[in-house]
């Protein structure tokens, strides 16, 4: 597996694959997102390349990602471009409010869980997958099968994912305080503590070094394109893994207050090169459009 600061034709690439579906919609969520302008095809292929992602690559998870209903295609002449669509920019906000707001602050717990009960067939695998994931994401975890539990008063927005989803075998409770029967413990042990803490532990490890080549001026544009992605697509799986227990759950020494300092200095100091390195990209190429059409008005002509 080659290492990010290596190079492969030309490009930095990720020590770590990511799907090219899935790292063009980071790259559009972190450069994208509050802008209207059209973004020449071209460019993003260019971009993608920055990763190891050929050609064909680039093309088929553009298609993906128009396929969902995040970009759509333009044509101007002879040129293609992409925009996001309304629904993908409310995508990539809610995601990116998710993402920056996590483990920022911590409010008092008030001692009760809201419960997901519901019933899917097992037949229907893709609707539960899809479900649990975006339930995942609102921090709730299974304590049993069909029954999933959240410290956190997340139940309207679990509601809405049912609805969505066109469950309607499925009952919601708000504010319950076990009786009988399962102990704190037993409502823990949904979540896997363990795993994450290494999780975290891991993120330090990798990004530690990236902070101190950064001090040390020694990453180029590309580079910082490269980690900074890098850097905010390992963080974004956090918002769906950590529960973002309360505090009383939690030992002394949890990582991801320092973990998530990390992902901020690191997030905001990269930004500068990085963005460079992408309208470096994008203005490459319109002036690259540019000449061709003047060079096709003079063989017309």
């Amino acid at each position: 597996m080659k290492r990010a600061a290596e190079r492969k034709n030309g490009s930095v690439v990720l020590a770590k694959r990511v799907k090219p579906q899935r790292l063009l919609v980071t790259l559009l969520g972190d450069y994208w997102r509050g802008k209207p302008e059209h973004i020449p095809s071209t460019a993003l292929l260019r971009v993608l390349a920055e990763f190891g992602v050929s050609a064909q690559g680039a093309r088929s998870a553009l298609s993906r990602v128009v396929g969902r209903g995040l970009l759509v295609r333009s044509r101007q002449g002879r040129r293609t471009f992409h925009d996001l669509t309304e629904r993908g920019r409310a995508l990539l906000q809610e995601g990116a409010k998710r993402i920056f707001t996590f483990g920022v602050e911590q409010p008092r717990w008030d001692g009760t869980w809201s419960v997901v009960a519901f019933s899917v067939a097992e037949a229907d695998r893709g609707r539960r997958h899809l479900l649990r994931t975006r339930l995942r994401w609102l921090t709730f975890a299974p304590l049993y099968p069909g029954v999933w539990i959240s410290p956190h008063p997340s139940l309207e927005e679990a509601a809405k994912v049912l609805e969505e989803l066109g469950i309607d075998n499925m009952t919601l409770f708000k504010g319950i305080v076990p009786s009988w029967g399962s102990r704190r413990a037993d409502f823990l042990s949904a979540w896997d503590l363990d795993s994450l803490r290494r999780s975290y532990v891991a993120f330090l490890a990798r990004f530690r070094p990236v902070a101190a080549r950064l001090r040390a001026g020694r990453l180029a544009p590309a580079e910082a394109l490269v980690m900074r992605t890098r850097l905010m697509d390992e963080w974004r799986r956090f918002p769906r893994e950590d529960p973002d227990l309360p505090d009383e759950f939690l030992p002394p020494d949890w990582p991801r207050r320092d973990a998530r300092a990390l992902f901020e200095r690191l997030f905001r100091d990269l930004g500068p090169a990085a963005e460079r390195r992408v309208a470096e990209i994008v203005d490459e190429e319109r002036s690259r459009a540019a000449e061709n059409d003047r060079r096709r008005a003079r063989r017309a002509a």
